[in-house]
């Protein structure tokens, strides 16, 4: 699994700050609760597909079924985006 950003970086603390402000959690709990969302999201597509279909299988569902509930739930959920290059971004842009 991909290494999640920590939520200490400068990058979330105004994600920090907020929950702080606006919840009950501390500071330590803010940011562990954030680890724990980065963590659950930073999953790949392949990675969140083979978790899942154990998970499904493992209640007794069919392949069927279970193709079925991945596809509806991979298109609703964030997955990590691919490491891109400068080229591929520029590539992105421009075309």
């Amino acid at each position: 699994m991909p290494t999640s950003p920590q939520p200490t970086q400068p990058l979330f603390a105004d994600l920090l700050a907020h929950l702080t402000r606006t919840s009950v959690l501390g500071p330590t709990e803010a940011a562990r609760v954030v680890a724990e969302v980065l963590a659950y999201f930073s999953e790949t597509a392949p990675e969140f597909v083979q978790r899942r279909h154990g998970e499904l299988q493992a209640r007794g569902l069919t392949n069927d079924q279970i193709f079925a509930r991945i596809a509806e739930e991979l298109a609703a959920r964030r997955v990590v985006a691919p490491e891109l290059s400068a080229r591929q971004l520029r590539r992105i842009v421009y075309g």
